[in-house]
């Protein structure tokens, strides 16, 4: 876990603007791919993840459900994986879709600031990109593509938390 508080020390945002640019200068084309920040980011959002899952193991292990009354050698977590397996996963599979909308806003980040997806494929940092030059004259096409990052980023944390409620055993 040492190594992962090491990750989760480092800003993420400038990370990535390092590793894209550094991908992007190493490669043959000019831009980089969808795939490639895919992977960047992906490769990049690990930690949080890692820290939830330990976390979430260490609570049920304490819990009374895992506790048999054996002691040291003889209480072994294995035996009592499939029950907090099943525990585990509601804060996971939440965690999973918060983290998307992240994903969603560091992407159209990147693309905002020259370091993502390039033209022509479409991405909505792009278009906000390309909006600067028209504000004025044009505002809608600007707000349009930002209402849309707002509007979805926020139906996936809705349905993140729709998803906690469900699942959590503790609001049954």
């Amino acid at each position: 876990m040492r190594v992962t508080d090491v990750f989760l020390s480092i800003p993420l945002l400038p990370l990535l603007l390092v590793l894209t640019g550094i991908v992007a200068a190493s490669s043959s084309k000019a831009s980089l791919s969808f795939l490639t920040i895919v992977i960047i980011i992906g490769a990049l959002s690990w930690p949080g993840v890692a820290r939830l899952v330990r976390a979430t193991f260490l609570s049920l292990r304490e819990r009374e459900i895992c506790r048999s009354g054996a002691r040291g050698r003889e209480q072994r977590f294995p035996d009592h994986l499939p029950p907090s397996a099943a525990n585990a996963i509601a804060p996971i599979v939440v965690q999973a879709t918060l983290d998307v909308a992240n994903v969603i806003v560091l992407e159209s980040t990147l693309s905002f600031l020259g370091f993502g997806i390039q033209p022509p494929t479409a991405s909505w940092g792009n278009m906000l990109a390309n909006a600067q030059a028209t504000l004025e004259q044009a505002w809608w096409v600007a707000v349009l593509p930002g209402l849309c990052i707002l509007f979805t980023v926020l139906a996936i944390n809705y349905i993140g938390d729709g998803l906690r409620d469900a699942l959590d055993p503790n609001m049954r």
